[in-house]
């Protein structure tokens, strides 16, 4: 199996386009106001406060809605941002129900940029919105349905936090601040890598995290790693966020084939990472994501390797059933085998939950993401070489 690595296709260019206030940290949008109002400083933390409620915490869609900005600031933010609807949701193209709740839903954010996330209830404390941070990806993890898309573009902090507002809308969700609500986990482990898009993925955690927004704590923020190791300590110290590393071996050799980016990588400097990371701890710990493939890595001796591999490390072991898509050159674990390994790694002292699958029946499953223009697109080409 020959598998390339487009390692610099992360840091591709995003779209050239007018600055609005959507995706806008609370010190940018201070600055953007200063420069577009001529606000002194005092003026202009003020009236991000009054924006940055609006926007975030009750999710209005126009400036209008905004009761306590003047009637001639509400006329010149229209003027000079436009449409806020526009800027706040991206389109949902397709809205899909799993019979277990699950939604999962394709957003276009551009012509031609769609990417999908998913919402999923009763999970942590209520539930919990998978987000994407690309559209497509390059990492080429072979038992990932999403590693199979090509790389379009980074996603903006925008882009980023949109998915959040839009599934709020879809759950009727506003204002944020309200006890009950059903979202309140957001995970980075949609499509794409995100640290490869770190520089986005820490501004839209900074506004999602906001108190005075969104106010989704950071220890409910999970950002999922491959193990781009040189931004590992970054992500930590910029976004006291808690990190995941998808897994899936215990040796270099498998993991080179399971997850590519490991041959730049490799095990021992993704581990000692780990063992850095800001804030780690036994309250604080990483979760290490391990795929179930039959037959591949999910004997007795790999269960013992990775107890031994992680030692040291505050950790938390999630078991992953594969989620079975076209064309996969893999097959699920069988249940008692995957609950024989679980019974190693639990005995050794490490918690280690099988997450159980959500959403299959609609794709949402945990690496079944790719978006349905890409896979109608594949589909039609599949039908012209019957033909």
């Amino acid at each position: 199996m020959t598998v390339s690595l487009d390692l610099d296709a992360g840091a591709r260019a995003l779209p050239d386009e007018p600055q609005g206030l959507i995706g806008l940290t609370r010190a940018k949008m201070v600055a953007q106001l200063t420069e577009d109002f001529g606000f002194d400083p005092k003026q202009a933390r003020m009236r991000t406060s009054q924006i940055f409620r609006w926007l975030y915490n009750f999710g209005v869609t126009d400036f209008d809605s905004m009761t306590n900005v003047s009637k001639g600031l509400k006329a010149s933010l229209a003027q000079r941002y436009g449409q806020l609807q526009e800027q706040a949701r991206p389109e949902i193209t397709e809205r899909q129900v799993s019979s277990d709740g699950t939604r999962k839903y394709l957003l276009r954010f551009a012509p031609g940029v769609e990417a999908e996330c998913v919402f999923i209830p009763d999970v942590g404390r209520s539930g919990a919105l998978c987000v994407s941070s690309q559209v497509g990806c390059t990492l080429n993890c072979t038992f990932c349905h999403t590693g199979t898309q090509k790389l379009v573009r980074n996603l903006t902090p925008a882009e980023i936090v949109g998915q959040v507002m839009v599934v709020k809308d879809d759950l009727e969700e506003w204002p944020s601040t309200e006890h009950g609500r059903q979202l309140t986990n957001i995970v980075f482990m949609g499509m794409g890598e995100p640290l490869y898009n770190l520089d986005n993925v820490s501004e839209a955690i900074e506004i999602i995290s906001d108190n005075e927004g969104l106010g989704i704590s950071r220890r409910r923020i999970t950002v999922s790693t491959s193990g781009i190791v040189p931004e590992v300590k970054r992500l930590g110290e910029e976004t006291q966020a808690m990190l995941a590393i998808s897994l899936h071996a215990t040796n270099d050799a498998l993991r080179d084939v399971l997850v590519p980016i490991n041959r730049k990588y490799p095990l021992e400097e993704l581990l000692e990472a780990c063992r850095t990371y800001p804030g780690v701890s036994n309250a604080r710990r990483i979760t290490f994501e391990y795929v179930m493939l039959k037959g591949v890595n999910d004997s007795d001796a790999e269960a013992k390797k990775l107890v031994s591999l992680l030692k040291g490390i505050p950790t938390k072991i999630n078991l992953i059933p594969f989620n079975p898509w076209p064309g996969a050159p893999y097959e699920c674990s069988d249940w008692d085998r995957i609950e024989a390994f679980a019974d190693i790694v639990n005995r050794a002292g490490y918690a280690s939950p099988i997450r159980t699958p959500r959403g299959r029946d609609i794709a949402a499953a945990c690496g079944q993401l790719k978006t349905e223009s890409i896979k109608q697109r594949a589909s039609e080409r599949r039908k012209s070489a019957i033909i």
